[in-house]
């Protein structure tokens, strides 16, 4: 059937990544992307910050709402969805990656997103996130990272640091906790970050960057849990301890922490290439500006942003690299898939029924006797 494209069909405006996007003058507000259900967590907990963030955040995308979708698993997080008025589908645990996969690849004009927690992404699912990464799949994951099990009420997570105790470990947890952006980069990633749910600015940036990013873009969130791990993330939080705790990560700038130094107009302490090839902490008035490492997020080879990222916690509790760690371009997943579909079916010139007889009757054929 042929189109007369000289009529206007009302048909909405794609973008390039193949989402449609809103008529030109037309606005959305965080309004838009609330629903009618009654939010449901425990006072003071992370998530609301979040859901906050996203929710003012979704309309500068410039998308329908019924082109976005949020994919969840199972746990305090994976409620998202009730709560934004878009599609959504809260699904089955650890497997959230693996529907929103399927969901990118045969639907090109969706924005999917995936909400997912420490114990959901890194337990069970801890295998369908790492083929997620791999596969560079036009996704946007964000991991809430609260280092404990809440909807459970406290048990250890495989985020928990050794030695927590914890309703399941009342003696102390005996696991090595997983380091999320290392095990992402390690998956090789192409979008990797770390931010915090209190900080509006970063988060709002962190995402938007996550957003257009093509490919998968992995985002962990700290998130305090007020109920069974209050005050994991103090550290990075507090006024007196923030400056010394956040090591932040600005693509092309030299990386310094601390208080800042008024002579140089950075902080006083940075990174430094270390003598066994990784990064280490140094004073800055003992090794000057020029020696520092400058941060380089585009770089193809994620060994120095592996190495920046085993930081986390290596000094006090929750000192931590926060910003983006790394994002590149490589093919995404999806957009092959799509591309050998259209070659498949370009190329096939005869009949269905011919080519279904050609299956049958091809080479890899048995006879039963």
């Amino acid at each position: 059937m042929s189109i007369d494209t000289t009529v206007d069909l009302g048909l909405p405006t794609v973008g390039t990544d193949g989402v449609p996007t809103l008529p030109e003058g037309e606005k959305q507000t965080g309004k838009d992307f609330t629903s009618d259900q009654e939010v449901r967590w425990c006072p003071g907990c992370g998530d609301y910050a979040v859901l906050k963030a996203v929710q003012n955040f979704l309309p500068e995308l410039g998308l329908r709402r019924e082109n976005v979708v949020f994919i969840s698993g199972i746990g305090c997080s994976s409620r998202f969805p009730y709560y934004l008025d878009t599609y959504g589908m809260h699904s089955i645990h650890g497997r959230a990656p693996s529907i929103a996969t399927g969901l990118a690849t045969a639907r090109e004009d969706l924005s999917v997103f995936v909400v997912t927690g420490d114990g959901d992404a890194l337990s069970i699912g801890g295998n369908h996130l790492i083929h997620a990464l791999r596969r560079n799949v036009n996704m946007t994951i964000l991991l809430f990272n609260n280092r404990i099990y809440g909807l459970t009420k406290g048990q250890y997570s495989p985020t928990s640091e050794a030695g927590k105790v914890t309703k399941s470990t009342p003696m102390g947890s005996l696991d090595h906790p997983f380091n999320p952006v290392s095990l992402a980069l390690g998956a090789e990633g192409s979008f990797v970050a770390r931010t915090i749910d209190s900080d509006r600015k970063h988060l709002t940036s962190v995402l938007a960057a996550a957003a257009a990013h093509r490919g998968t873009s992995f985002v962990e969130i700290y998130q305090n849990c007020p109920i069974f791990n209050d005050g994991a993330f103090d550290a990075i939080k507090s006024p007196d301890t923030k400056a010394d705790a956040i090591i932040p990560l600005e693509h092309g700038k030299p990386i310094t922490f601390g208080p800042v130094d008024e002579t140089t107009g950075h902080g006083d302490k940075g990174l430094i290439r270390s003598a066994g090839g990784g990064v280490e902490v140094a004073q800055v008035a003992e090794v000057g500006v020029d020696a520092l490492l400058v941060h380089d997020a585009h770089n193809p080879d994620p060994s120095t942003a592996f190495a920046i990222s085993r930081l986390t916690d290596s000094g006090y509790l929750n000192q931590s690299p926060i910003g983006i760690f790394r994002q590149v371009d490589r093919p995404a997943y999806d957009d092959q898939a799509r591309a050998q579909i259209r070659t498949a079916s370009e190329s096939a010139t005869a009949p269905a029924t011919e080519r279904l007889a050609g299956l049958i009757n091809g080479g890899d054929t048995w006879t039963i006797v």
